[in-house]
């Protein structure tokens, strides 16, 4: 027993463990299976920097499944030349090329193949726009200290989440305590504002993360006006009383809203945050407390937040519902506000299985399943899947439970439908497959794939419906051609029709498919098809209409024959089984286009008569076209004609207006009247004209055209004018006159310039006086300002005359003009202009724009570091905007920690000084350096550079690249300082031209900078021997130089000690720095790389700009300016003989 035991539980296990493992294998592709959605996209967010936008849609299924779309509940079109779509799969892309927009909406990806449809997830692709907050005035607000008041927000809709932020214009936060509080809705609230609250920068900020976009609001004022300023004339008492009765005030809130009453409702969905926030006004500044009414707080999960204002309970459950009192109180009193939490379930659910499928037969109901749990209530709707629209019609029905109802089933209900569960917390679906079954009958035949039908018509707008095949009575017909053709099966399909008289040449069959081409009326009859398979068989027969336009109306006849009127009748031509919906009544009457057949009346379909207006002076000829569905009829054949007797105009011309092209000219121009309003012949038209309100004469002229020239006594004066029309019958009716102005004049006075004030380096207000209106001459457009600068303050250089203009249109007498020189002179003019032209100009006035701050230097370069000093040198801004009046050297410790070093500065007053010399530094440790120069309005933007200090016993300078040719050059020589070393440098004159042209330039290193001493250069002996001494290192340069060349592989040594050759130089040279090296030792080695931290570029030839020519290192007094290098680039880069280089020296 024990053993049957046994192997029974072991057979039951294997059995578990088979239908488990058969559970988890996954069916093969090469096994036919229904389509199955694989992969797909969630919500997508189109942000501006993106390329493109993928919605995705993947799915397996054999057969292999197609894919399509819809949007928004509708059909969506993949061919879209807009859109980029997946060969293998109904993943598209949607390219980011501005119209984005047009692709908004919710997405639903369906694939399918004839064994089913999947039916994806909702995809909402969503186009947010840049938020942007309202262009808007504030005015300013003021209270008296002690009042409540609220700063609004009101933050510009975006795609969340939405950070706010309070700071001021200088990006420093609101402080926010007790008494100020900003709101969730971005408000900033005051329980009591006081005299330190006063400030013009309250400025809200609204951050979107995901659009990477921070928008701010308009800045707000707000002045707090204090009690201790009340007026001198009020007694300490009324002072007193004052504070008192302001510092005194029971709590009152403001959040929640007054308007919202004592108490209000909350409703949030479980699993959420619930925010609750309370604040209230009052003096002293209110407390706030909360506590749940009907429970306690939830524990571990609810916490208060600013300074107990807000309160926040986490991950919410069923059982945080009820009501929670916030409580304001102070020595005054109390303030409380209820709010009524109710907590709601997340989206709907459908607690019936996806995919199920169902089966019914042909008349019979079939019930399809969605049962669902859904809190607030939900709506449900069922549709089929192909069609994307609820089910509409006595057969559907949809019972509470969410069971769609089918009754009398048809063989086109079949296929996939879907489950439509929607309340305001969300919506989900459901799919399912229905499959109708066709009873054994005749009509079995029907249901097969290929037993198809279509008929088409010549413009293919309309195929035959299903009903057309299946009419509900059966006429005598008679078989006319029966054609067969064998099918899937033994099915066999036969076509006939009654009394078939078409060409076969205009007939094809394809399959059950039966088309004629080019129909006439005679196509129009019977047809039969008769289908049978081995079990039975079936005929049905359908009626083709055929339609066409209406036969042309006939027998047009004239009655009722008036001066301005005559009636029209006519016989209706034959239908063509569509219904006439209307007439055109078209006419033939004029004289200068004969022939041309004009539509005069619109007649609906049901009438035959009408009475048509007439105009006189015409001989008409009346025809009639008449309207159905399918298009018009050819035109009637023409009534007899009718002639209208000649009359008076009945309307004046239109359009009245004036041109000229000189002064006190006017040409009058209007409409013409037409042939069909001129009612009669001789037609004319009389022009009466006189001064605007001048009590006078009209002067009178007939003319025969529609132009009539007039010089008047005056320029640009306003004249009435009228024009009536008249004929051999008589005139048309009163003119009324219009105002036009003879023609324009040159204005013929200047404007006065009154001032010119100066806003700022840049800008300046110009104000004028308007020249009299009778100067003018004409209509004034505005005034146009001309300006130019004649020379600049800073060196006194005339500049050439380039004029600016600026036009101000309109009656102004001010105007700014902006984009000034700094520190210029300038000459100014002004003249009026009118339509015709331009007025005299002013006398030029001459001002002058203040100094402004300087542009950041051209360049800052570190020439020379040691284990405790670093030498710097830069150059002058391109734009001084003023006079020098010295630097700002700035410099830190920026170690690569996050810490950084302190700022220290150093102000050097020596504008002619772009070098400094720093000592008392830390070894190898990294610096960081800023210099800005400064005039006396002061210093402009800082350029900075970086370096690092060397260590304990090892000094840099630069290198000497290879492959420099050195030429030979004397200088003359002057006094060293005493004790001082001199250094040769080499410096590359790439602004000359590409060649490797280099000249010595003469620098002194001492215990401290003490100048050039005059005695000892005028001294013989000195300058002889400096001189050789420059002779013998040049030579020795020249001749290592050479060898390396022809060798290749002889370099300087880096080592090498340099010589010095004393140059010339003026004892009142100040370039060189204040150097304080405690070493005393001369500084080896040659100078830095001509390579390091220099371009081959354009930038180099900066001295040209400062210097003249070759002579661009030296000032007029022959005292060194400085090289100007490009942008620094790290590591060292090889020279050659050919290279543009300029590079630092130190100063």
């Amino acid at each position: 027993m024990e053993t049957l035991l046994s192997g029974r539980g072991l057979i039951l296990s294997l059995i578990f463990f088979l239908f488990k493992f058969s559970m988890a294998i996954e069916i093969p592709l090469s096994v036919q299976q229904v389509p199955t959605i694989t992969k797909q996209s969630k919500v997508q967010v189109a942000f501006p920097f993106d390329e493109y936008f993928q919605i995705e849609c993947e799915a397996k299924g054999n057969p292999e499944p197609a894919f399509t779309w819809t949007k928004d509940d509708k059909p969506f079109d993949l061919s879209d030349p807009r859109i980029i779509v997946s060969n293998d799969s109904g993943t598209f892309k949607i390219p980011n090329e501005g119209h984005v927009a047009h692709f908004q909406g919710k997405y639903r990806c369906f694939a399918s193949n004839k064994l089913g449809v999947a039916m994806s997830e909702e995809i909402e692709f969503i186009v947010p726009n840049v938020p942007k907050f309202p262009k808007e005035k504030i005015e300013p607000l003021e209270v008296e200290e002690g009042d409540p008041i609220v700063l609004p927000c009101n933050p510009p809709t975006g795609l969340p989440p939405l950070h706010i932020y309070w700071m001021n214009i200088e990006l420093e936060h609101i402080e926010q305590d007790e008494r100020v509080y900003m709101s969730q809705e971005g408000d900033l609230y005051f329980a009591n504002v006081e005299e330190r609250d006063s400030r013009s920068d309250y400025c809200c900020f609204a951050a979107f993360p995901r659009l990477r976009t921070i928008v701010q609001k308009m800045p707000m004022k707000l002045t707090v006006n204090s009690l201790k300023h009340a007026n001198d004339s009020s007694s300490s008492t009324d002072i007193d009383f004052k504070a008192n009765s302001i510092k005194q005030r029971k709590p009152r809130l403001l959040l929640p809203p007054v308007d919202r009453g004592p108490e209000s409702s909350v409703t949030i969905l479980r699993g959420d945050t619930l925010l609750l926030e309370c604040f209230a006004e009052g003096i002293p500044t209110p407390q706030v407390d909360w506590e749940k009414v009907d429970g306690d707080l939830p524990k571990g999960r609810e916490t208060k937040e600013s300074y107990g204002k807000t309160l926040k309970i986490e991950n919410v459950s069923f059982q945080d519902k009820g009501v929670y009192r916030c409580t304001a109180t102070n020595l005054q009193g109390w303030a409380t506000h209820d709010f009524h939490v109710t907590v709601e379930d997340v989206h709907p659910l459908i607690q019936t299985e996806d995919g199920e499928a169902y089966a019914a037969v042909v008349g019979a109901s079939a019930f399809l399943h969605c049962e669902f749990f859904a809190s607030p209530k939900a709506v449900v709707t069922w549709q089929k899947v192909e069609e994307a629209k609820p089910l509409e019609g006595d057969r559907f029905h949809v019972h509470d439970n969410g069971t769609l109802q089918l009754n009398t089933t048809t063989e086109d209900d079949a296929g996939q439908y879907s489950c439509w569960v929607v309340n305001a917390k969300g919506r989900t679906a459901v799919t399912a497959s229905l499959e109708v079954r066709s009873e054994f009958s005749s009509y079995s035949a029907w249901a097969l794939p290929w037993a198809r039908f279509a008929f088409v018509f010549p413009d293919e707008r309309k195929p035959a419906s299903r009903e057309d095949f299946f009419p509900s009575s059966l006429d005598g017909f008679r078989w006319g051609m029966c054609i067969l053709e064998r099918l899937r099966s033994s099915c066999v399909c036969c076509l006939t029709f009654l009394t078939y008289r078409a060409s076969p040449c205009r007939v094809s069959i394809d399959g059950a498919n039966l088309t004629i081409s080019a129909v006439t009326l005679g196509d129009q009859g019977t047809y039969a098809c008769s289908a049978q398979t081995e079990l039975d068989s079936i005929t049905n027969v359908t009626q083709v209409t055929v339609l066409d336009v209406p036969d042309p109306p006939k027998h047009l006849r004239l009655s009722e024959k008036q001066d301005r009127s005559v009636r029209l009748t006519w016989d209706a031509g034959d239908s063509h089984n569509s219904d006439i919906s209307e007439y055109l009544v078209e006419f033939e009457g004029n004289r200068e286009e004969p022939g041309r057949w004009e539509q005069l009346r619109r007649v609906q379909g049901a009438q035959t008569s009408v009475l048509l207006p007439l105009a006189p002076y015409v001989t008409y000829r009346f025809r009639v076209v008449a309207v159905n569905e399918v298009g018009r009829s050819r035109p009637s054949s023409p009534s007899e004609r009718h002639e209208t007797p000649p009359a008076a105009p009945d309307k004046n011309p239109q359009n009245i207006r004036v041109q000229a092209s000189q002064p006190k000219e006017m040409i009058i121009k209007w409409e013409p009247l037409k042939s069909m309003e001129q009612n009669g012949p001789g037609l004319e038209y009389r022009v009466t004209w006189k001064p605007q309100g001048a009590s006078v004469e009209w002067e009178e002229e007939t003319v025969t055209n529609h132009t009539l020239r007039v010089m008047t006594p005056t320029v640009y004066a306003p004249y009435e004018v009228q024009v009536q029309a008249t004929n051999s019958l008589g005139a048309g009716p009163e003119p009324q006159p219009v105002i036009l102005f003879s023609g324009e004049d040159y204005p013929d006075a200047a404007p006065r310039i009154q001032g010119v004030d100066v806003i700022n380096s840049t800008v300046v207000k110009v104000t004028w006086s308007a020249i009299p209106k009778d100067r003018v001459h004409g209509r004034l457009k505005g005034y146009q300002v001309n300006w130019w600068k004649t020379k600049s303050l800073l060196d006194g250089r005339a500049h050439p005359k380039r004029v600016n203009t600026l036009r101000f249109s309109g009656q102004r007498n001010y105007g700014m003009v902006p984009s000034l020189d700094a520190f210029s002179e300038f000459h100014l003019s002004i003249f009026a202009y009118n339509s015709k032209g331009a007025g005299p100009e002013s006398e030029p006035y001459t001002f002058q724009t203040p100094e402004g701050v300087p542009e950041q230097p051209t360049f800052l370069k570190v020439v020379q570091v040691d284990k405790d000093a670093a030498t710097l040198s830069w150059g002058l801004p391109k734009k001084l905007n003023g006079n020098l009046t010295g630097y700002v050297l700035q410099y830190q410790i920026i170690n690569d920690t996050d810490e950084i070093g302190e700022l220290n500065d150093i102000n050097i007053t020596t504008p002619s000084k772009p070098s400094w010399r720093l000592s008392n530094l830390s070894a190898t440790t990294k610096y960081k350096f800023y210099v800005r120069a400064c005039t006396a309005q002061g210093c402009g933007k800082p350029i900075t550079e970086e370096t690092t200090t060397t260590g304990a016993s090892s000094k840099t300078v630069g290198k000497s690249p290879e492959g420099v040719n050195v030429t030979r050059k004397a200088h003359p020589v002057e006094a060293f300082e005493p004790g001082a070393e001199p250094i040769v440098r080499l410096l590359t004159k790439s602004w000359v031209d590409n060649n490797s042209i280099f000249e010595d330039v003469i620098e002194t290193r001492g215990r401290e900078y003490a100048g050039l001493y005059d005695d000892i250069a005028t001294q013989g002996w000195f300058i002889g021997l400096m001189c050789a001494i420059a002779l013998l290192t040049l030579t020795l340069l020249t001749i290592c130089f050479v060898k390396r060349n022809k060798g290749g592989k002889y370099s300087v040594k880096e080592k090498e000690d340099l010589h010095p050759d004393p140059e010339g130089q003026s004892g009142k040279d100040e370039t060189f720095g204040d150097y304080s090296d405690s070493d005393e030792k001369p500084l080896k080695g040659s100078l830095r790389s001509l390579a390091r931290d220099t371009q081959a570029t354009g930038s180099a030839d900066s001295l040209v700009e400062y210097g003249e020519g070759e002579q661009g290192l030296f000032g007029e007094d022959g005292s060194f300016i400085g090289a100007y290098a490009g942008p620094k680039e790290k590591g060292s880069v090889e020279g050659s003989a050919g290279s543009s280089t300029a590079f630092p020296l130190r100063a």
